[in-house]
């Protein structure tokens, strides 16, 4: 059996409502799958992903999974 190799994953933890944010921050965070606040949910490390946390970086807190 050949070692299957882990692929990279970060944890993503809403800290800040998404009320009176605009339009477009909140459609970021709901496709991360976010829906409450101190949800959290590991998405992929990839460039995708990193540019929808730098779009909503003040709302967000990240770690590596």
């Amino acid at each position: 059996m050949a070692a299957k190799k882990e692929a990279k994953t970060l944890k993503i933890t809403l800290i800040k409502s998404t009320i009176g944010q605009i339009p477009k921050t909140r459609a970021t965070i709901a496709a991360m799958g976010l829906r409450k606040i101190r949800q959290t949910v590991e998405l992929p490390d990839n460039a995708a992903t990193r540019g929808q946390i730098q779009k909503v970086r003040h709302m967000v807190k990240v770690e590596e999974a």
